[in-house]
């Protein structure tokens, strides 16, 4: 592992908790929430039940628990209208883990980019003719 500064993890975690909406599930093996905090409200998330299974509550993780030994990172995942989130999971011995973080300035930034070269190949297009 890379010797990192105590005082740099500290400033990353920080931000990472405060700027990107950190919020977080724990799911066992057999499908079910065991906890879950964070700031889950900014992603839609309320009235989790601990006794329904959480694919129910979260249709897009169909499939995808329980996880073997390897974790899954699926970016710029839209929640709902206006939240955007890249979403971590990975397992470890209490069950599963999903971290929420907010990537909606990441997902407006693509976006613009992605408009621009559309602009440029319809503009190219239009000069070939």
């Amino acid at each position: 592992m890379v010797d990192i500064p105590h005082a740099v993890i500290l400033y990353l975690l920080n931000f990472i908790i405060e700027q990107r909406s950190l919020a977080y599930l724990l799911v066992t093996k057999d499908g079910y929430l065991v906890a879950w905090g964070g700031k889950l409200s900014e992603y839609g998330m309320m009235n989790l039940n601990q006794e329904v299974s959480v694919c129910e509550q979260f249709f897009f993780l169909e499939g995808l628990l329980p996880l073997d030994d390897n974790p899954v990172f699926l970016p710029l995942i839209k929640m709902e209208v206006g939240i955007c989130a890249d979403i971590h999971i990975f397992p470890s011995e209490e069950g599963d883990w999903i971290l929420f973080l907010n990537s909606i300035l990441d997902e407006k930034h693509l976006s613009a980019m992605q408009q621009e070269a559309n602009l440029s190949n319809l503009l190219q297009e239009k000069s070939d003719k």
